[in-house]
């Protein structure tokens, strides 16, 4: 259940040399504090959200040059549909004016792109930009960016258990045959990976329904910075810190050592 671990060069204290440290293969983050940003700065909600969609483009850019394999991000979670009308309605078209603006940068770093979530709450317009942004990037050989939009961990689990009770009440499957692999191609992102790190801005300590079953194993690490604050430098010190973690899977440290020996 785990995913590979890639060596990461990074310079020591004197800056002299080089080490290799242990890099996440999928990091995910939770985006959060816009809003927060914006009122602290005296200014409306929704610029926030622009200053925050700047701070998206950064970090993309940053986790491309650090050879992220996957970069997930939580942009409109299933609960986000009960905030404010004016903050939802600026929210769906700077998504838009994203997908319409940002496919063909993506597409020129060689990004492939993913829209996780139900496409069916969103309008006509966004669903046919996210059809068109897909398969403009679907070969892409880069990193490959998941954007989770109207998603919910819960709703995905759910949607997997029904699509698995079906094929047994079709007689495609049995019961017993189910496993974490058959869960995996169920929820339709087995070309996924498990996510190894999984960032929270904002000092906000909690998962918000992301990604669940792809969290099982992650490290979790939490920023106070506010989403729009959070940069390319506030990055790579979560995967310093990702570098420093030892990860047991159930093992205990001494195993672990003993297989890196």
């Amino acid at each position: 259940m785990t995913s590979p671990l890639l060596p990461h060069k990074q310079p020591t204290a004197h800056g002299d040399e080089e080490v290799s440290l242990p890099r996440p293969s999928h990091v995910a983050i939770i985006m959060d504090g816009n809003n927060r940003w914006a009122k602290a700065r005296g200014l409306a909600g929704v610029r926030g959200h622009h200053a925050g969609a700047e701070a998206v483009r950064s970090v993309v850019r940053r986790a491309a040059e650090q050879g992220i394999n996957t970069l997930s991000l939580f942009a409109f979670s299933s609960e986000n549909w009960k905030r404010p009308v004016p903050e939802v309605n600026a929210l769906m078209e700077l998504f838009l004016m994203a997908l319409k603006r940002e496919v063909k940068k993506l597409h020129s770093h060689a990004i492939r792109l993913t829209v996780l979530g139900d496409r069916q709450g969103f309008s006509y317009a966004i669903q046919k930009q996210i059809r068109r942004a897909e398969e403009m990037t679907a070969d892409n050989s880069g990193m490959h960016l998941v954007v989770a939009a109207n998603y919910g961990g819960q709703w995905e689990i759910a949607c997997a258990a029904r699509k698995l009770a079906q094929q047994v009440a079709e007689g495609r499957l049995a019961p017993d045959e189910i496993d974490e692999n058959r869960m995996n191609e169920a929820m339709g992102v087995h070309q996924v990976p498990p996510i190894d790190l999984c960032i929270r801005t904002s000092g906000e300590q909690r998962l918000s329904n992301f990604m669940l079953w792809q969290l099982a194993y992650a490290e979790l690490y939490f920023s106070p910075l506010l989403w729009p604050d959070f940069d390319a430098n506030a990055f790579d010190q979560a995967l310093t810190d990702f570098a420093r973690r030892q990860r047991r899977f159930g093992m205990t440290g001494q195993q672990i050592e003993v297989q890196g020996a």
